[in-house]
């Protein structure tokens, strides 16, 4: 990959023959990251809709709902020790043989969920069981993206790093777009037979889009970025691990995450949370998933012109819209799902999506261009899974506490949104623009002389 010096920045052109390649990466990272959400957040509909049920049996419905989503959270504990995990081999030996593992270790994890027999079959060794998968599915989704995400910015020309993203972003909400179908498909069935072996299906049938999805993965080449870096490091190996290099200069990674709770923790609320808190004040359980339904289907429009917009005028600047966008709309979010009208839940959960997606779709390209190329994988790996734990992880399980806790009020699931959004913000204010950064930037070593000099793309 060729060079070229506009307004002053160093720009990456891409070869005359790399335009074929860089959709087949692009796709291939789209489809892998939509099978790996598409278990990952089933997971999450699930634990809304049966798991308190069937692994967590209790005489009150909110305490089983309130287990189901502290497995739901282990989920998210587990994302960063995956972008640790895949991360340092990621940055060590490649990006593309770490993401068939990645998606090999989800396909796995989902279809002994479906196979797992129930707490009244076995006891309490099923919901052990069940968080150990659980936890396999987070170590897999959280090495999962940083490689889909580096394999296509590290693929693609510096001015369309965005546009590239938001066709592998679309992977999230694609995912969400299959699991929610899957569900509102099973819950169809008798509530007795969905408790028994309906909820079974959406998991077992992962198995087949894995073959898929590795089959196409398997026909990509590995980043020229890394490939790059790979030659240097023949002559310049570091000393010590990605990880450690990190450790010793965290800033940017600190910076990262903060960058992305906001995103995490609306989404968290607007899926996995919106099921529980909707039927709970009258809405019919099959209004609320044709909602969801409707809201990937924005997303899968509202993301790539997002990405694409942030080509134009910055990451931190799409970012900082959509944040300050969801502060101003938190409060008439609730007031709008609370009037108990359909159309006017439906309403205010599209605009609070656009806000959403606004602030999650440059998160790609930011966090991929704030590390340089031999710290990438695992920096932009931890942090985007570091956003996910605070932002979403423990989200659902808060917001089911807080609503327990205030009478049902929803003031405190505006409060979540407030205050998510205004971190994000703190930390837009203390990362520079990165929008054209020359991804093949030598890491510098930390120096307690220089401390800006980090393992940050300077």
């Amino acid at each position: 990959m060729d060079s070229n010096e506009v307004d002053g920045r160093v720009h990456d052109l891409p070869s005359a023959t790399s335009a074929t390649q860089l959709r087949k990466v692009a796709l291939s990272s789209l489809l892998g990251t939509a099978l790996e959400y598409y278990d990952f957040l089933l997971y999450s509909t699930m634990a809304a809709l049966v798991f308190g049920d069937v692994f967590f049996p209790g005489e009150s419905q909110a305490v089983s709902t309130i287990a189901a989503f502290g497995t739901l959270a282990v989920g998210y504990v587990a994302r960063p020790l995956g972008g640790i995990l895949f991360g340092h081999f990621g940055d060590r030996f490649g990006r593309k043989h770490i993401l068939i593992v990645t998606m090999a270790l989800m396909g796995v994890a989902s279809v002994l969920i479906g196979l797992l027999p129930s707490y009244a079959a076995i006891g309490v060794t099923a919901p052990i069981l069940l968080i150990v998968l659980r936890i396999l599915q987070g170590v897999a989704v959280g090495g999962e993206w940083g490689g889909a995400a580096l394999m296509v910015v590290e693929h693609a020309d510096a001015e369309n790093r965005g546009k590239w993203a938001g066709i592998m972003n679309l992977g999230s909400p694609l995912g969400f777009l299959m699991s929610t179908v899957a569900v509102a498909l099973v819950t169809l069935l008798p509530d007795e037979s969905l408790q028994s072996w309906g909820w079974r299906i959406p998991f077992l049938f992962s198995a087949l889009l894995v073959v898929v999805g590795l089959y196409v993965r398997s026909r990509v080449t590995e980043s020229p970025v890394f490939q790059q870096a790979a030659e240097r490091a023949e002559t310049e190996k570091p000393e010590r691990t990605p990880l450690s290099r990190l450790i010793r200069s965290p800033r940017p990674v600190l910076l990262a995450c903060a960058a992305g709770i906001a995103p995490f923790a609306l989404t968290a609320l607007m899926t996995s949370h919106i099921i529980a808190y909707a039927t709970g004040i009258g809405y019919d359980k099959s209004e609320v998933i044709r909602v969801l339904i409707l809201l990937s289907v924005v997303a899968l429009v509202a993301i790539p012109l997002a990405s694409t917009l942030s080509d134009r005028i910055g990451r931190r600047t799409v970012v900082f819209i959509g944040a300050t966008g969801a502060i101003i709309f938190a409060f008439p979010l609730y007031m709008l799902i609370n009037t108990g009208s359909i159309a006017l839940m439906a309403g205010g959960l599209v605009i609070a999506q656009i806000f959403q997606n606004m602030m999650f779709a440059p998160l790609v390209p930011l966090l991929s261009e704030m590390f340089g190329t031999t710290v990438r994988y695992t920096g932009a790996s931890l942090g985007y899974q570091g956003a996910s734990l605070i932002g979403a992880g423990f989200t659902p399980l808060i917001a089911s506490v807080l609503l327990a806790g205030f009478g049902g009020s929803s003031v405190p699931l505006s409060l979540i949104i407030v205050i998510t959004a205004g971190i994000s913000i703190g930390a837009l204010t203390m990362i520079k623009e990165t929008r054209g950064r020359d991804l093949n930037t030598i890491d510098v070593e930390p120096s307690p002389a220089h401390p800006s000099a980090d393992i940050s793309a300077q």
